[in-house]
């Protein structure tokens, strides 16, 4: 598990910072401390304990620099991840090639069964967010509960507060940077309760938030939060 040290975060480098030295040798993770995707792979580095061995580059999205997309990652967006003289990208991957290439607790398991479901979670996700992200601009109480109904289906299947038992696993790192987004926001704009007739996903949510690992990476203002997806799905209603 992570130790419990607060650990001293760089500042997001902007459009004016020099580009940290590529490739040299280095193992650095690509970020920004308000995005759920790259949000994964930070919850990942903490709970395997990878603090000093994984360094944080936070970059400033809305005025990022321009070495970002010409020298180190063509799609110019985060996470992406510096390690063994390649860039690699996508937070689903990332997490995997986290989590099995370097040391610390597993975040997958050894069960064949619980191995199939944790695919079966991690296919899912985007549809959830998809889903949950579109229905801002309909009823969200109609239109994604069924996802939220599938998050709690999927807690029943195993004795424990997690999504495969009582482990801690990639399923869960990959749901809840937007789980406790959604939840914010659709309680704040929407007056929707998410954990209202979910008692399992309410819990869940609660056992996260014991987490270290977890709550370390939770960097975002709930305020903006909820200013930023009103202007980007209700502002033209």
């Amino acid at each position: 598990m992570a130790t419990e040290t607060v650990e001293s975060l760089p500042p997001p480098l902007n459009a004016t910072a020099e580009q940290p030295p590529l490739f040299d040798g280095t193992t650095r993770l690509y970020t920004s401390y308000g995005c759920p995707f790259a949000q994964r792979v930070w919850i990942t580095r903490n709970y395997k304990g990878l603090q000093d061995k994984i360094k944080l580059v936070p970059l400033d999205l809305p005025n990022r620099p321009a070495w970002y997309k010409e020298k180190v990652y063509p799609e110019n967006k985060v996470p992406s991840f510096e390690h063994n003289g390649k860039i690699i990208g996508e937070s689903l991957d990332l997490i995997k090639y986290v989590d099995s290439n370097f040391e610390g607790p597993s975040l997958s398991p050894n069960d064949a069964d619980k191995k199939k479901f944790l695919e079966e979670l991690l296919s899912y996700v985007d549809k959830f967010v998809g889903t949950v992200f579109t229905s801002f601009k309909g009823d969200p109480t109609k239109e994604a509960g069924a996802v939220f109904d599938y998050l709690e289906d999927a807690l029943k299947k195993y004795e424990g507060p997690f999504l495969l038992g009582q482990d801690f696993s990639l399923a869960d790192v990959a749901y809840i940077p937007f789980v406790e987004r959604f939840q914010i926001f659709l309680s704040e704009v929407f007056e929707y309760d998410i954990t209202a007739g979910r008692p399992k996903l309410g819990a869940w949510i609660e056992e996260l938030n014991k987490i270290d690992a977890y709550k370390q990476t939770k960097k975002f203002d709930p305020k903006q939060l909820v200013e930023y997806y009103k202007q980007r799905f209700l502002a033209q209603n």
